[in-house]
């Protein structure tokens, strides 16, 4: 009975022992596994801010290297273009601040003429023809902001001659031309032959010579919208070959008190002074020929084919031209006048220093709504209110004119084809 006891509480005394080993080992093992995932999330937490800082520095490395290269090839010239295409009639290329910009320009008139020219009176043959008035291609833009520039060919009647070629500065108050250009006269001249409201200009500008380009230089003021100022000197044609070369000065100032849309009132005047390189004439040194002299002669009517009933032929050794200009605008309903006057003085072989004039006035309705568009001393494209490309019916516009060249006052030179021709003009153009 007593080991009975004895082994009992031996066995209790282990079983407590076990018991006290279970619970001291149960609450080291937790301590431990903590402390060695804290461990290892500490090395992940410092394994991830060193691949960060790799990264940032990596993006850092690559931002500076693309850098570096734009600098380069923007100092090449390389970089990437920022293009701009634009459609205005043609394709206008230019770039994103507009210091530079491209544009193709060019133009096809064709004429078909059916005239009864009354051959038993005029001995001058009818006239049934088509031809090509004008045929011009050329390009026109501006560089470095400030420089515009025009270069433009005709390819009409089967042969190439330079038309508007010319640079012009408009980084100052007054615009600095130089190159292949009209001189300053006229109203109609001033503006392009698109924008005319019959198919030629008026007769005395033909007859005068006032659309004739000359190479030179003159100075240009549009700024303000209410008057201009314009003058030049002109050498010669570029197609003229003299010894003695040509030379010519014009002028034209405008005024108009009302420009605003739909409302304008136009006042101008211009003068002109051109000699024909003929000033050493005398008896022992007469020229070969007399076709540099100037000829004063218009076609009929308002047709590119017709004959030229008042002609002097060739007697100016000088002249100049007196010009003065009249437009309104009200609307759909326009008025345009102008009257030119030129004293001649001939060469000595020539007898008497005749006087010329001529004018016209017209009139003309937009009968779906339209109006002229005025600007810097002249007229514009008119904007199509329902075009015919979107559906619409375009623009249609009655006009009228009555136009007279006097070549009858010739001061004593004898001339049988001189003498007044009158001409009424009606017409509807559709656009």
């Amino acid at each position: 009975m007593k080991r009975y006891v004895t082994t009992t509480a031996a066995s209790l005394y282990m079983l407590a022992g076990a018991s006290a080993l279970s619970i001291l080992t149960a609450d080291t093992l937790p301590a431990v596994a903590n402390e060695s995932i804290e461990n290892e999330l500490a090395a992940l937490r410092a394994e991830i801010q060193a691949l960060r800082k790799e990264v940032n520095e990596a993006k850092a490395q690559a931002v500076a290297a693309v850098g570096k290269v734009a600098s380069v090839e923007k100092a090449a010239g390389k970089g990437v273009p920022d293009l701009k295409v634009k459609w205005r009639g043609a394709p206008e290329l230019s770039n994103a601040d507009g210091n530079f910009k491209f544009k193709v320009r060019g133009r096809i008139n064709t004429d078909a003429n059916f005239v009864d020219q009354d051959t038993p009176i005029t001995g001058v043959r009818d006239v049934e023809a088509t031809r090509i008035r004008r045929a011009r291609l050329g390009v026109q833009g501006t560089v470095w902001k400030d420089i515009d520039y025009i270069l433009e060919a005709d390819f009409a009647d089967n042969r190439v001659s330079l038309a508007d070629a010319y640079m012009q500065y408009t980084g100052l108050p007054v615009d600095l031309r130089i190159g292949h250009f009209k001189t300053f006269n006229a109203l109609e001249e001033m503006y392009s032959a698109n924008f005319i409201t019959f198919m030629e200009r008026a007769a005395f500008m033909q007859a005068f010579e006032l659309g004739v380009r000359r190479v030179g230089v003159g100075g240009i003021y549009d700024e303000n919208k209410h008057w201009t100022l314009a003058a030049g000197y002109f050498g010669a044609n570029a197609g003229e070959i003299a010894n003695d070369e040509s030379e010519a000065f014009g002028a034209r100032a405008t005024l108009a008190p009302i420009n605003k849309e739909g409302r304008v009132l136009h006042l101008g005047a211009s003068v002109r002074h051109r000699s024909a390189g003929f000033s050493d004439i005398s008896a022992s040194a007469l020229p070969t020929n007399n076709t540099l002299l100037f000829a004063y002669a218009a076609q009929a009517a308002d047709l590119s084919m017709t004959g030229r009933f008042v002609n002097t032929g060739t007697i100016g050794q000088s002249d100049t031209f007196w010009g003065l200009e009249f437009a309104g605008v009200w609307g759909s309903f326009s008025m345009q006048s102008e009257y030119g006057r030129i004293d001649i003085d001939t060469p000595f072989f020539i007898e008497g220093n005749p006087t010329f004039d001529g004018w016209y006035v017209d009139a003309s309705w937009f009968l779906t709504g339209e109006t002229r568009p005025y600007d810097k001393g002249g007229f514009g494209r008119v904007k199509v209110r329902k075009p015919v490309f979107k559906g619409g019916t375009g623009a249609w516009q009655v006009a009228g004119r009555y136009d007279v060249i006097d070549l009858s006052n010739n001061g004593g030179f004898v001339c049988p084809a001189c003498g007044t021709q009158k001409t009424w003009l009606v017409g509807v153009t559709g656009t």
